[in-house]
């Protein structure tokens, strides 16, 4: 026998679908630019439609609330449903036509209904794209595929909240919304071009068996439901939390709530109170833009620290370190003002938002990772999503009235003591 021959065509096809499926991640970096500034421009336009921190509070609420009902329902779907690129495409259409719409809102109850909206059509996208990268590449290849959908993922926010900055200087903020919605539109498209649907399909399970996907997946949305937690399985995770050999968990996760809790306390209220502090909006925008930044480069190195460290170790300084920053902000908030309110929002946000996430992150979901065996996935995550869920709607429905009724300070404050409290239960679990 002779060798093979297979046709030049047949070549020619082979090399263009590994191509096609090696490029089709640089499609999020046009709706990456479109998301990054989105939070940070509604609460903006909340606040130049006559809102109060409270309208804020409320619309992020539900904003927060939608993403559990969200994820639930687009998890399922895409379990079910052999229609990844749909599944991609529409959510791409669905957030261009919402940030459109934005565009000719006149109250902020149309901001918040928009908002809510967003929040379940933007996030139908992120389950399959997770999925996508374990079904067309290699085993082998996983780690650094998932470390390249998060680099495009972040050189894409990093980009809009540049371009949100410049914008702002030049123009309303409310007008910066076309322009979002022509690049998520232009994502949709090479969606729907660079995108095949794979003939080896994973359900979700898989992403919480691999760490990089893992990883990835929380990070982008920390909410992966298998099944809707009942009080069973809250129950079985709380019960023991007395007895010192299996407290490990639930004291973990009541941590982890104090920590998404001070989250969307703090978070809610920050551009609120740097705008109200009368620092222009592109200033606004380029905090939250140097906060991206730092966390981006901190995610590289954060996983080099937690192999030279203990997990628990790594955690407290996250947390001590966050804590510190929000004092300090809070603090400035009260007795700053103009250039030394943004130096000082410049040096201590990036701090806690990059350094410190980074690091409390990688630490804590590797934790989760090692902790949660393979049998409770389904009730374990689901009680971990939950908790996740709950923590930041209910952070960010303190936070409006907090900042509204005891100030911007008090409130950050609060965040940070919150942060010290998780840092006490982190503690006790060094000793377990």
């Amino acid at each position: 026998m002779g060798d093979s021959y297979y046709p030049e065509s047949t070549i020619e096809s082979s090399e263009r679908l590994k191509r096609r499926r090696a490029s089709w991640p640089y499609s999020v970096v046009p709706v990456s630019i479109a998301l990054g500034p989105i939070s940070t421009l509604v609460q903006l336009l909340i606040l130049q439609l006559n809102g109060t921190i409270i309208d804020v509070g409320i619309a992020t609420t539900f904003f927060s609330a939608v993403s559990i009902p969200a994820a639930i329902v687009w998890g399922f779907t895409t379990d079910r449903f052999n229609i990844r690129k749909m599944i991609i495409v529409v959510s791409y259409m669905g957030v261009a036509l919402l940030l459109t719409l934005f565009f000719f809102v006149g109250n902020i109850y149309e901001v918040t209904l928009l908002y809510t909206a967003f929040s379940f059509v933007s996030s139908a996208s992120v389950t399959p794209l997770n999925l996508l990268i374990m079904e067309t590449q290699p085993k082998i290849h996983w780690a650094s595929a998932f470390a390249r959908l998060s680099m495009m993922s972040s050189v894409g926010t990093t980009f809009g909240l540049l371009l949100s900055v410049a914008w702002s200087d030049f123009f309303p903020i409310r007008f910066l919304v076309m322009p979002l919605a022509i690049l998520t539109v232009f994502s949709a498209i090479l969606s729907f071009i660079l995108i095949e649907e794979p003939a080896l399909l994973f359900e979700r399970r898989m992403l919480v068996m691999h760490r990089a996907s893992f990883h990835e997946r929380l990070k982008v949305l920390p909410l992966i439901f298998f099944k809707i937690p009942g009080i069973s399985d809250f129950k079985k995770v709380f019960r023991n939390i007395r007895n010192e050999l299996t407290r490990e968990l639930p004291i973990l996760y009541l941590s982890i709530f104090a920590f998404y809790l001070s989250s969307g306390i703090f978070n809610t209220s920050l551009a609120p109170a740097l705008y109200v502090s009368n620092l222009p909006d592109s200033q606004v925008f380029l905090v939250i833009l140097i906060g991206m930044v730092v966390q981006a480069i901190s995610f590289v190195f954060s996983g080099q620290l937690i192999e030279r460290r203990t997990l628990i170790g790594v955690s407290l300084v996250g947390l001590a370190l966050r804590s510190i920053c929000y004092a300090i902000i809070g603090i400035s908030v009260l007795l700053l003002a103009g250039v030394w309110l943004l130096l000082s929002a410049l040096i201590f946000y990036p701090i806690a938002a990059g350094i410190a996430f980074a690091v409390y992150y990688t630490a804590s979901n590797t934790i989760i990772f090692n902790t949660i065996g393979e049998k409770s996935h389904g009730s374990s995550l689901g009680v971990y999503s939950a908790i996740v869920g709950v923590a930041i709607t209910l952070g960010s429905f303190v936070s409006g009235f907090a900042s509204f009724y005891l100030g911007y300070h008090i409130t950050f404050i609060l965040a940070a003591l919150l942060l010290a409290f998780s840092a006490v239960l982190t503690f006790i679990l060094k000793g377990e």
